[in-house]
Parts: structure tokens; C-alpha cells; sequence
């Protein structure tokens, strides 16, 4: 592919991306509203943009074995971890952000967890087995992720065990 197409793709891919989260987002918002339509026309169209990000990072090749895409997973939930977050926190910090310190820390705390999950799971794959795993649930409130059971309370943000969504 040549280089400027493939850096278009991955612009459209990360508009498309940002798009699908926004609307979903925004649909959230309606249906507090009392909205349903309005909602239901913000996830349909979050959906279509879920299909063009989905093309654009398939005609880019970056769609991959199980095995593959774990790795990347884990590739970019380190990157958070070690590069992208620190960096962001300092800033905030120097900046005295609350919110922003806020919204970092958790998703800092909940991105470590993350990584250790993609790797047993990679694990699994690599020794030719799907990943043992009960249900997964993550906090509304800040992103944390567990298996098996919800905490009476979040350990990054104090949530209520009522604040856990179940997978």
C-alpha cells in the first residue's frame, strides 16, 4: 500500500473510532434525556462508523491471528501503562487538572490489569486452548476490570459492587 493512502486509512480509522465512542456516548446522554429515539439514531450511526473503522483497519492488515491480535493488545495496554498515561498525568499534574488527573489515574490502574488479562488469554491460544475464564466485570465509574466476582468496592474509584457491569 502506498504511504499516503496507508496514512489515510489510519486518519479515517481513528476518526471513525473516535466517532463510534462519541455517538455511543451521546446516546447514553439521550436515553437520560428520556430521548429513546434520539438515542436509538445516535447507536445506529455509532454502529455504521463501528463498520467503517472495522474496514479501514482490515484493508490496512492489522487484523491478525487471535494470537496476533493479542500481542498488539497487549503491546498497546503496556504502551498506556509505561509511556502514554505517565506522560499524561504529568501534564495534568504540572496543570493542576483534577478531572484529567482523575480520569488518567483510572484509566492507568485499569489498563495494568488489562495487559495481565491479554497476556493469560494469549497464553491460552498459544498452547492451543481458548482462555479458561468466568465473568468478567468492569466498574462504570472508572474502568476496573475483574474476574470471577465484583467487589464490594472498586479498588481504583470506590464504586459500589452495583457500579459493576457483568461480561
Amino acid at each position: 500500500m502506498k504511504k499516503m493512502t496507508e496514512k489515510n486509512l489510519k486518519e479515517a480509522f481513528a476518526g471513525e473510532s473516535q466517532a463510534h465512542m462519541k455517538y455511543a456516548i451521546f446516546a447514553e446522554r439521550a436515553e437520560e434525556e428520556g430521548l429513546k429515539n434520539v438515542a436509538r439514531l445516535f447507536r445506529a450511526i455509532s454502529y455504521a462508523e463501528l463498520v467503517h473503522a472495522a474496514n479501514h483497519l482490515r484493508t490496512l492488515g492489522q487484523v491478525g491471528s487471535s494470537a496476533e491480535n493479542l500481542q498488539a493488545a497487549i503491546d498497546g495496554e503496556t504502551y498506556e501503562v509505561e509511556e502514554m498515561y505517565p506522560a499524561f498525568k504529568a501534564v495534568a499534574d504540572l496543570q493542576n487538572e483534577l478531572g484529567a488527573q482523575r480520569s488518567i489515574n483510572y484509566a492507568l490502574q485499569a489498563e495494568k490489569v488489562h495487559a495481565g488479562m491479554y497476556q493469560q488469554a494469549r497464553q491460552s491460544v498459544l498452547s492451543g486452548s481458548d482462555i479458561e475464564i468466568g465473568t468478567i466485570y468492569i466498574c462504570k465509574k472508572c474502568g476496573y476490570t475483574v474476574e470471577g466476582e465484583a467487589p464490594k468496592r472498586c479498588p481504583i474509584c470506590g464504586a459500589p459492587e452495583t457500579e459493576f457491569k457483568g461480561f
